[in-house]
């Protein structure tokens, strides 16, 4: 890992693009490179996935493909939009496929920290989306950040560039993309000093 310039991967959205959450998406990983990181986009078409089944070990090239980056990146924000109270099938599916990484020396997101953005029509929505994403985070042994995002989509938030409308949306994205980033740098410093210990 490079200490200096982490490896953020963000992933969500929905098969519609431009949708609420892929462009949340696409603005916290704006900030997670302003903050000094390199980042890929995983949305829409690329999440698009066969149905995961845990029994079958091929996978589609977009799976495979989903799977690589995961395993490379040093940090994660995913983004959901609300569908009926909850995470979306879609982004669902895409990060059951994390499975596949629980026998790497890392397994699944252990030792990395995961920012989660909830996109929904009103307020209640968006709270029970975004406490599902923390706790599949959890569940994958990942470190939520301490700030999640919740964004009411009744409200018009961001314009047809993509810049954000709601100061406070704003600042949360930025901070939570900036604890992504820093706690990536942290752990790859404290890997870095383990290592000159142990010499």
């Amino acid at each position: 890992m490079n200490i200096e310039q982490p490896y953020i991967v963000g992933l969500g959205g929905t098969t519609r693009a431009g949708s609420s959450s892929e462009v949340a998406l696409r603005y916290a990983l704006s900030a997670a490179e302003r903050a000094g990181a390199r980042t890929r986009l995983l949305a829409g078409p690329d999440i698009e996935l066969p149905m995961y089944a845990p029994e079958r070990s091929e996978r589609s090239p977009a799976a495979a493909a989903v799977v690589a980056e995961l395993r490379e990146c040093d940090g994660v924000i995913v983004a959901s939009p609300g569908y009926h109270g909850s995470i979306s099938g879609l982004v669902k599916n895409a990060l059951d496929y994390v499975e596949d990484l629980r026998s790497d020396p890392a397994p699944y997101f252990d030792g990395r920290a995961v920012g989660c953005i909830a996109c929904a029509f009103g307020w209640q929505a968006t709270g029970s989306t975004l406490a599902a994403l923390r706790s599949i985070v959890h569940a994958l042994r990942g470190w939520p950040t301490p700030i999640g995002v919740a964004i009411n989509t009744s409200a018009k938030i961001f314009d047809v560039d993509g810049v954000c409308l709601d100061a406070g949306i704003s600042k949360q994205l930025e901070l939570m993309a900036t604890q992504v980033v820093d706690f990536a740098r942290m752990r790859a410093n404290h890997a870095s000093c383990r290592s000159a210990n142990a010499a």
